[in-house]
C-alpha cells in the first residue's frame, strides 16, 4: 500500500494523539476528523489538436466551523481523493492556529502541467472553476481557492474572471485569493508562504530553550540550511534564510541537487534556472542528479518545500538534520516523525510553519470584500483604505503598530511593508501559543502535537461559540 492511501490517515493519528491531552467529548473529536464535503468532478477539454480529453478534478471541504472554506488547488498527476481529503484538514487545522477565521478546502487537478499548452490549461481552469460554481463550491462566502503546486496567479485570475462572469457576485474578486496585483491581488502574496516559513524558523532558532535541547547556538545566522524544492516556496524560504545571514548549501529540484558547503547565491541560481530550466550547469555550486541526497546532507536545519510524504518510515533513519523545517504539506509522515523525535531530531509542523499563505490571502480577501484598493500612493494617497489595511492588519495580530511605522507606510503607501509586517506578527504569535503547549507537556522534540492541540482548542472554542457543543 503506498504512502498516498495513508496520507489521510496519518493526518488522523496526529489529531488523535493531540486529542489525549486534551478534555475535550469524543463526539467533537470525531467531529473535527470528518471531512465535510467533497465533490470528485469529470470533465471534457478539447485538446489543442481537436481531440477531447476527461479531466478529473477535486474539491474537499473539510470542516464549516468557520466560513468560507480556504485552501488552494493543485495541479499534479499524482493528485487522488485521499490526498485532497488530507490537505483539507491540514488546511483547517493550519487556519485555526494562526487565527484566520476559514474552514479548511482543498482542491486538485489531475494533470502534469507539462504536458499541456498556456491554452489548454486555461481551458481546464475555466472549466472546473465553472463546474465549481454549478456544485456550490466556490464563492467569497463559500470556499476560496487559492494557488498551489503547479498554480499561480494566472490560473487564479482565470478562476476569478469565469466567476465573476457566471455570478454577477459584486464581491466576485473575493471568490480566490493569490491573483495578480492587477486582479485584486494583494502585494506581498507571492512571497508569503516562503517568507513566513523563513519567520518562523527564525522563531524557532532564536528560542534558547528548543535549542539547548538541540545543542544549537541560539539564532538562525549561520544555520546551515538544506532545501528540497525550489518553486515559489522553495525559492522564497531559501531567499530569506538566506537574508538572515543562514547559510543554504544545497537545493534540489526533480532534475537533481546543487551542492556549495560555502553557501548558494540563491538570485544567481534562480536566474540560471529560469534560462535553462534546469539547475545543471550552475557555476555557484556541484550539481548532481541525485536529489533525494538533500535528505542526506549533514545540515542543521532541512527545508522540504515540495509534495507530502517525502521523509516516511522507509528513510527517516538517514536524516541528518537536526531540525525539520516543513514548509510542504505533510512532508513528514506521522509515522516517520514519531521515529525523528526519538532520535533527537525536533520536526516544525506545517500546520504552523507554512501558514504564511493562508494569512495574506486572508488579507487579500478582506481588501476584496471592502471595495478599497490597498494600492502605493503615486499622485494621491487613498488615506481611508491606508487606514482600513493598518486597522485590519493591528486587530487580527493583536498588536498596535507602532506609530513612526505607520506614520512613515501612510506617506509611502508601501502596501508590501505592511502585509510583511503583518505576517511577521501572525507567526511570532502562532509560535508563542504553540511552544506554551509544548512546554506545557514537555513534549521533547515533538511540536507537531503542540500545534494539533493549538488547533483543537480553538475550533473546539468555535463550535462552542456557535452552540453545537456546550
Amino acid at each position: 500500500m503506498s504512502h498516498k492511501v495513508k496520507f489521510f490517515k496519518q493526518v488522523e493519528k496526529g489529531i488523535e494523539l493531540a486529542s489525549q491531552y486534551v478534555d475535550y467529548p469524543r463526539d467533537l473529536i470525531e467531529q473535527v476528523l470528518q471531512n465535510n464535503s467533497i465533490i470528485h468532478l469529470s470533465f471534457p477539454i478539447k485538446r489543442d489538436d481537436g481531440s477531447i480529453e476527461v479531466i478529473e478534478a477535486w474539491r474537499s471541504q473539510h470542516s464549516h466551523h468557520r466560513t468560507p472554506c480556504k485552501g488552494g488547488i493543485r495541479y499534479a498527476e499524482i493528485a487522488d481523493e485521499d490526498e485532497v481529503r488530507a490537505l483539507a484538514a491540514l488546511m483547517s487545522y493550519k487556519c485555526a492556529i494562526v487565527d484566520v477565521p476559514f474552514g479548511g478546502a482543498k482542491g486538485a487537478v489531475k494533470i502534469n502541467t507539462k504536458n499541456y499548452s498556456d491554452r489548454e490549461i486555461e481551458r481546464i481552469t475555466r472549466r472546473m472553476t465553472f463546474e465549481l460554481h454549478k456544485h456550490n463550491f466556490i464563492g467569497p462566502g463559500i470556499d476560496v481557492p487559492a494557488p498551489d503546486y503547479g498554480s499561480s496567479g494566472r490560473e487564479m485570475a482565470w478562476i476569478s474572471d469565469t466567476y465573476r462572469t457566471l455570478s454577477n457576485d459584486i464581491n466576485g474578486h473575493g471568490c480566490v485569493t493569490g491573483k495578480p496585483v492587477s486582479q485584486g491581488g494583494i502585494r506581498g502574496r507571492t512571497e508569503a508562504t516562503g517568507l513566513g516559513v523563513a519567520y518562523g524558523l527564525r522563531e524557532f532558532c532564536k528560542n534558547e530553550l528548543l535549542m539547548d535541547k538541540l545543542n544549537l547556538k541560539t539564532g538562525i545566522a549561520n544555520k546551515v540550511i538544506a532545501v528540497q524544492g525550489f518553486g515559489n516556496v522553495g525559492y522564497h524560504t531559501a531567499k530569506y534564510v538566506s537574508e538572515m545571514r543562514a547559510k543554504v548549501i544545497a537545493v534540489s529540484e526533480y532534475e537533481g541537487i546543487v551542492v556549495n558547503p560555502e553557501g548558494l547565491d540563491i538570485e544567481a541560481l534562480l536566474a540560471h534556472r529560469t534560462e535553462h530550466k534546469t539547475m545543471k550547469g550552475f557555476a555557484g555550486g556541484s550539481f548532481s542528479e541525485d536529489r533525494n541526497s538533500v535528505f542526506t546532507m549533514e545540515c542543521d536545519i532541512l527545508v522540504p518545500a515540495a509534495l507530502e510524504a517525502q521523509i516516511t518510515i522507509d528513510n527517516w533513519q538517514d536524516v541528518k538534520a537536526k531540525i525539520i523545517g516543513e514548509a510542504a504539506n505533510g512532508p513528514v509522515t506521522f509515522d516517520a516523525s514519531q521515529k525523528l523525535y526519538e532520535k533527537g531530531v525536533a520536526v516544525i509542523p506545517d500546520t504552523y510553519l507554512n501558514a504564511g499563505g493562508v494569512t495574506v490571502s486572508y488579507f487579500e480577501w478582506v481588501k476584496n470584500l471592502s471595495h478599497i484598493r490597498f494600492g502605493r500612493i503615486e499622485n494621491q494617497f487613498n488615506q481611508r483604505g491606508f487606514d482600513n489595511l493598518v486597522n485590519l492588519i493591528s486587530d487580527f495580530t493583536n498588536k498596535k503598530m507602532d506609530t513612526c511605522l505607520v506614520e512613515k507606510y501612510s506617506q509611502e503607501g508601501d502596501e508590501v511593508s505592511l502585509v510583511h509586517s503583518g505576517l511577521e506578527d501572525t507567526m511570532i504569535r502562532a509560535f508563542e501559543q504553540v511552544f506554551a503547549i509544548w512546554q506545557k507537556h514537555d513534549f521533547k522534540f515533538d511540536m507537531r502535537t503542540a500545534a494539533f492541540i493549538c488547533a483543537l482548542e480553538k475550533i473546539a472554542l468555535s463550535y462552542k461559540e456557535n452552540g453545537i457543543f456546550p
